[in-house]
């Protein structure tokens, strides 16, 4: 069963390119090729990300350049 007490927001297209400072092209890009959390389908012609999922991309990526000195 799935745990209930943790609560997930959802986030908007519009966000997640704001919160990862990308363009929409690129979050495509990074979605195929399995670089990114893919959404998940809210209803027919809506999706959203998981902010968790998102927020911990963006950890990755930052760690990644860190410890690479240089671009993720």
């Amino acid at each position: 069963m799935p745990d209930t007490t943790s609560k997930s927001a959802l986030l908007r297209r519009p966000e997640v390119l704001q919160r990862c400072g990308i363009s929409n092209s690129t979050l495509h890009r990074l979605i195929n090729a399995g670089d990114f959390p893919p959404p998940i389908q809210l209803s027919p012609r809506a999706v959203a990300w998981i902010e968790e999922e998102v927020s911990t991309w963006i950890d990755q990526r930052i760690e990644a350049s860190r410890t690479q000195g240089g671009a993720a």
